[in-house]
């Protein structure tokens, strides 16, 4: 459940206007995060009770949040800050973000501490590990991100300064739901064991914003090259990724996913100098992608029926099957159609055509770009000309 606020906290008048809906902006748990260890260090350094704790986040909001669960003796001192994601779909919304603040063992005694170590930070329950290398944070070190790492340290420092304290505090940052929410992030793609990462930038969660999805994914692509991965296998999704490993027998330690992004998928590879990418991908989305549509999501466009028409009748339908396939709601129900009149293989031929001039039209031909398209009635369609040696490459990779 829910706590509710004791009065407003300083988001409720900022919102976007998305598809007529007025949509409310959120904090992240960066913001949580910093605002949480503020108010555990005012109550330890104070030994004052904190209600509610103000904090200046990078974005220019001032956000006053409430303050839950608080406690604090003459060492230490906890207390927690509920995420509030505003109208934005985040896994992360309504958790609790825990700070703990202790005094240095080497400061107990009040002894001054060098300025660079007056702060030191690190996550515990709920909050990843970074394992791998090509992270913003080093191998062995808490998921805390850059921006909320200074975020935190800033907030700790304001309260030491304006108490006149000169020692040492240890802040620990724990979200006891993170083990299990991450499962439903990239964490685990990315070799972050153990939680979520503590995120944000601007401190502020705008609604439905791609910005973050489209960071996952660049993230994950660098990963990859960093690691000596050359050659890509990238899918919209879960059933290309299952298609892939199941049927293909893929090796998906190169495997990504790009969800709608096709375009900018290839924009980033291009970027990183990515030599290749074997896209394996279900009909229903990249059967856009043949009609030269790079973002694949439905609200940006849909014209999968007349697609599927335009190939129909160059493969040489007759009226009546073109009427039909325009009729159509799936591409599944489009290909039963095109089974019937025996022109299935032929007009799945010609949309994979189609698919690798837009594809290597979006990059430039700056790097190899094959696809393998499935359904999941039908299963395998039809594939580039270079895509089985591509998938060959690929899987002598992790080798």
């Amino acid at each position: 459940m829910t706590d509710k606020p004791h009065r407003p906290t300083g988001i409720e008048e900022y919102y976007i206007i998305k598809d007529n809906k007025k949509l409310r902006f959120g904090y992240t748990t960066g913001t949580c995060a910093a605002a949480a260890a503020k108010a555990a260090a005012q109550m330890l350094l104070s030994q004052k009770a904190v209600e509610e704790v103000p904090l200046l986040t990078p974005k220019g909001i001032l956000l006053h949040l409430p303050v839950l669960e608080a406690k604090f003796s003459e060492q230490e001192a906890s207390c927690a800050v509920r995420k509030d994601a505003g109208d934005d779909p985040d896994v992360t919304d309504g958790i609790l973000v825990y700070a703990h603040v202790r005094i240095c063992p080497e400061t107990e005694n009040g002894s001054p501490a060098d300025q660079g170590s007056r702060v030191k930070i690190d996550g515990g329950t709920g909050v990843g590990r970074i394992t791998r290398s090509g992270m913003q944070r080093a191998p062995g070190e808490a998921a805390i991100n850059p921006v909320p790492m200074r975020m935190i340290r800033e907030a700790v420092e304001d309260v030491m300064e304006s108490l006149s304290w000169s020692g040492c505090l240890e802040v620990v940052i724990s979200i006891p739901e993170g083990a299990v929410i991450a499962k439903k992030t990239f964490n685990p793609r990315l070799g972050i064991e153990g939680g979520i990462s503590v995120l944000g930038t601007s401190g502020i969660v705008v609604p439905m914003s791609e910005s973050a999805l489209l960071s996952s994914i660049r993230l994950e692509m660098e990963m990859l090259v960093k690691s000596g991965h050359a050659y890509l296998l990238v899918t919209p999704g879960n059933y290309g990724e299952t298609f892939a490993k199941e049927v293909l027998s893929a090796d998906l330690s190169s495997a990504m996913k790009c969800s709608n992004f096709v375009g900018e998928a290839l924009d980033m590879a291009v970027n990183l100098d990515v030599k290749g990418i074997l896209f394996v991908a279900n009909l229903g989305k990249f059967i856009k992608v043949a009609g030269g549509i790079m973002n694949t999501h439905s609200r940006c466009a849909d014209s999968r029926a007349e697609l599927m028409c335009a190939f129909a009748l160059r493969a040489g339908a007759d009226l009546e099957t073109a009427k039909k396939l325009l009729d159509t709601e799936t591409t599944d129900a489009g290909l039963e159609i095109l089974e019937e009149a025996g022109l299935r293989t032929q007009a799945m031929e010609l949309a994979v055509q189609k698919i690798s001039y837009y594809l290597q039209h979006r990059c430039g031909g700056r790097l190899q770009t094959e696809a393998i398209l499935f359904s999941s009635k039908f299963g395998y369609l039809a594939q580039t000309q270079g895509a089985q040696a591509l998938l060959q490459i690929i899987n002598g990779q992790g080798l």
